[in-house]
């Protein structure tokens, strides 16, 4: 099989959901804006080289729905013969399409190909509009529809996760987000128009557009005091609280994948490869589990050790979980969200894999890291973990 590159791989800033600075932002406006900067962002590249369009969706449907992959290419002005597509795997949307854009490289069947991610959680709330379990299937097994953050509960309890290790490494994620920010180092961000609409002195409203160049949900103050004031919002004596699980969030990211004979005619220098993807179940009661099982299973298949790999992206969905996967997994703590993870910088579902793919090679490049691991688990009791290597 043939190599896959990277080439571009870029992100909008995450908005905090229904407060934040995208609350007023179309979700295909979004996607839109970074498919076009991708391809601006890729010298010598035009649209009408992009063959296709994978975009992960969590809650594909209402204003991100009716196939937004083809419908947002659209927007974003690619040609007629530029297909798109919708992928799903919820928390791992974006990975998800990430890796298949590559296998459509590696096999052959495409030379160049941009996979990306979208969530508005603004606009389609957790779980979608008008979610239906199965009645029968439900009384019997509830657990596949149970609520996430209950799977972090049972994380905690099941595998004695304290709430202070929790909290710790909440606080962490916002110091580690507060200082990268500040220092700008987040190099994978491409500042994005957002809409607001501003009242006049007649009572209508105006349509307005300003700029985003940072995700507004990290909190620079947050003290382990403050966080031990919150009340477990899951479970009654629990230990999961707002301040120590991901945020919902809005926002979109792109990566674009190109054959070496493309790259080649272009000119251009790749910046990493996805060498190695899989996918792995677990109890849908305790989904937080997934990195701790396909971590393993991703090094086994590439032939490396926990030694090989300079630095992971594991996906804050819960302090809990996290914790949980690090300390099983024997991960040395300082390789891990580097600049933070979703517990200040938001967890927008079918964006985070896609977003996070961006994180982990900018962060790569800045530390000449030949390896890096990208992992998270999944709604309904799943993992998923990726193998990137950076091109010399």
């Amino acid at each position: 099989m043939r190599d896959a590159y990277i080439v571009t791989s870029i992100r909008t800033p995450g908005g905090k959901k229904s407060k934040g600075v995208f609350k007023d932002t179309r979700p295909e406006d979004l996607l839109a804006f970074i498919l076009k900067a991708a391809v601006d962002k890729t010298p010598g590249l035009e649209m009408k080289h992009v063959e296709d369009v994978l975009v992960g969706c969590a809650f594909p449907e209402a204003e991100q729905g009716l196939n937004i992959g083809r419908i947002v290419a659209q927007m974003a002005g690619f040609p007629d013969q530029v297909s798109g597509a919708t992928v799903n795997r919820l928390c791992a949307s974006g990975l998800e399409a990430i890796a298949s854009a590559s296998l459509r490289v590696m096999s052959g069947w495409s030379d160049v190909v941009i996979a990306g991610g979208l969530e508005s959680m603004t606009y389609v709330p957790m779980g979608g509009n008008i979610p239906r379990p199965h009645p029968e299937y439900a009384r019997k097994h509830a657990e596949l529809y149970v609520s996430m953050g209950v799977t972090a509960e049972n994380v905690a309890s099941r595998y004695k996760i304290s709430r202070e290790a929790q909290d710790e490494f909440a606080c962490r994620s916002h110091m580690q987000a507060a200082e990268a920010r500040d220092k700008k180092r987040f190099a994978e961000i491409v500042p994005t128009p957002a809409t607001k609409y501003v009242q006049q002195g007649d009572g209508t409203y105006k349509k307005e557009t300003f700029f985003v160049d940072h995700d507004d949900g990290i909190r620079p103050d947050t003290t382990l005091e403050a966080l031990a004031k919150l009340n477990p919002v899951f479970a009654a004596g629990g230990s999961v609280t707002a301040g120590n699980s991901s945020q919902t969030t809005d926002g979109a990211a792109a990566t674009i994948i190109m054959s070496a004979a493309r790259v080649k005619d272009l000119g251009l220098t790749p910046i990493a490869k996805l060498n190695h993807y899989t996918v792995v179940g677990c109890k849908a009661d305790e989904m937080g589990v997934g990195p701790r099982l396909a971590i393993p299973k991703l090094l086994k298949m590439a032939g490396l050790d926990l030694k090989d790999i300079g630095l992971f992206e594991i996906n804050e969905a819960f302090a809990s979980q996290v914790v949980y996967c690090i300390s099983e997994l024997g991960i040395d703590v300082d390789k891990v969200n580097i600049h933070g993870g979703a517990i200040a910088l938001g967890h927008p579902l079918g964006c985070t894999g896609a977003k996070l793919c961006a994180t982990l090679l900018a962060n790569m490049q800045q530390r000449s890291v030949k390896y890096g691991i990208e992992s998270m688990c999944i709604g309904g009791g799943m993992g998923a973990a990726a193998l990137f290597e950076l091109c010399d």
